[in-house]
């Protein structure tokens, strides 16, 4: 079949970039605050439609069916442009909300939600990539502060907004505010992003496609319900990782194969590119042990309410865009790997700085942490963006990006089964049993499981070292194929 062969000088010499700009931030924020804004209103959500056993799966589905179709989606950007894939993301999740906000049961809200996140599958990698086709290599060093300030704004509104819904007006709001912003942002991209096009023919990877969705979905859901759906060691367990591993063995050899590739396999022989992924992924098990566990020890632990324990959580999201506005800065003149190995320094010392959090510890100890921590996770994440987009050519970029967002989504994945595992091991020898709301222990039970789950942290940090020494010397800007 045929499809739109575009060239990077040919993107955006007609559109209008601060509009352009401006609609990915609201698109990506939308995302974003989906991430956060629900949580409040759970026990709205279970009260209207009963399914309290279900309603994890309302997280769970949107991180499974986001994650899974970012790097599908790169690859299908890189073959038709970006425009389009951005256009049906937004789409989708605009019909996601729409179907959330008029969800019937738990069941239906739950099948919804997955909508909801094949369409952010789509906006925040293919936002990210639009800004990397559109700004040099200098000028995405300020834009990446923009992106990071999106994020950081949505982490906080996200949780007051939903609380705000759920007692004022209605849950369902929560997904209906979607719509006319997401409309608005389609609208303008629309009519002011354009991008040149050339046809040509293309070999479509659907079997390698099908192999990692399939693949990719089990490997998650096997990391993000074992140990609570059903043991580790059992016949569900061990058979879902043993599927997942066949399914992903097939799809490495259909890819060797492939014309055109879904995930080209030559992007795991690039050194930028596996530094990259690797400090995202590792970024990804870091950023979870926090938010999961940071509000809760904040409340079970040293007896604050949902707002300070939230606001602590804020302070690593406060960190993050200052240093990712000031990232470009030292990757311009020291380069990225020096900038990575100061992002590992400064979540080095930040999760540190955690371990010695205890009982008597003030929430400023532990939001201090959040913050130094938050501040390191911005010199490594952002410049981890923009090295990848950096080291490939512009018919690369979107697998690249999609790749660095899936090795976050990775990382977040492993981050809930390993520090669920240490949690609910360490619960369950103290009292025999786990029980089903941690936040109703006792602090002399919760703290002992969370501190460990702190030092666990501080162990997987020096691993963010190696991820930047991994990173060669010097990136050289790609803009010839391959």
């Amino acid at each position: 079949m045929s499809a739109p062969q575009i060239t990077r000088a040919s993107v955006g010499l007609r559109s209008e970039r601060g509009p352009i700009l401006l609609a990915v931030m609201l698109s990506i924020g939308l995302v974003a605050i989906d991430a956060t804004i629900l949580a409040t209103a759970v026990p709205a959500v279970v009260d209207d439609l009963g399914g309290f056993t279900s309603f994890p799966w309302l997280f769970s589905i949107y991180l499974l069916s986001q994650a899974v179709s970012v790097p599908i989606y790169g690859k299908v950007a890189d073959l038709f442009g970006r425009k389009p894939v951005m256009l049906l993301g937004i789409g989708l999740f605009v019909l996601g909300s729409l179907l959330c906000g008029i969800a019937w049961s738990m069941p239906a809200l739950i099948a919804f939600r997955l909508v909801q996140g094949l369409g952010a599958g789509a906006v925040q990698p293919m936002g990210m990539t639009i800004v990397g086709d559109l700004y040099s290599l200098q000028e995405r060093a300020t834009v990446q502060g923009y992106i990071a300030g999106v994020w950081a704004v949505a982490s906080l509104i996200g949780p007051t907004l939903g609380g705000i819904f759920s007692d004022y007006l209605s849950w369902r709001w929560i997904f209906f505010v979607n719509l006319p912003l997401g409309i608005a942002a389609a609208w303008v991209l629309w009519h002011r992003f354009e991008e040149q096009v050339e046809r040509r023919r293309h070999s479509i990877d659907y079997a390698g496609a099908a192999l990692l969705a399939a693949g990719g979905t089990l490997l998650l859901l096997g990391l993000l319900e074992g140990g609570v759906r059903w043991a580790w060691v059992s016949v569900p367990g061990v058979g879902i990782f043993s599927l997942a591993a066949l399914l992903l063995v097939a799809f490495v050899a259909v890819e060797r194969r492939a014309p055109e590739p879904v995930l080209p396999l030559w992007i795991f022989r690039r050194r930028a590119l596996n530094a990259a992924n690797a400090g995202s992924l590792v970024v990804g098990v870091l950023m979870l042990g926090l938010t999961s566990y940071v509000p809760l020890y904040a409340q079970g632990v040293l007896g604050t309410g949902a707002l300070v324990a939230g606001l602590t959580l804020a302070a690593m999201t406060i960190g993050w865009p200052i240093a990712a506005a000031t990232a470009g800065r030292f990757y311009l003149t020291l380069g990225f790997r020096t900038t990575l190995l100061m992002g590992s320094a400064f979540v080095l010392a930040g999760a540190a700085l955690l371990t010695t959090v205890d009982a008597q510890s003030s929430v400023l100890h532990l939001a201090l942490s959040c913050f130094v921590m938050g501040i390191g996770f911005g010199y490594v994440a952002s410049p981890a963006v923009v090295v990848a987009q950096s080291a490939v050519s512009w018919e690369h970029r979107g697998v690249a990006t999609g790749t660095i967002m899936f090795a976050r989504s990775m990382g977040s994945a492993v981050g809930v089964a390993v520090f669920g595992a240490i949690v609910n091991s360490m619960i369950a020898a103290r009292l025999g049993e786990v029980p089903p709301a941690l936040d109703a222990l006792p602090a002399d039970v919760l703290a002992p499981a969370i501190h460990t789950v702190f030092v666990c942290s501080a162990m997987v940090a020096v691993l963010l070292v190696g991820a930047g020494l991994l990173m060669p010397p010097r990136v050289v800007e790609r803009s010839a194929s391959g």
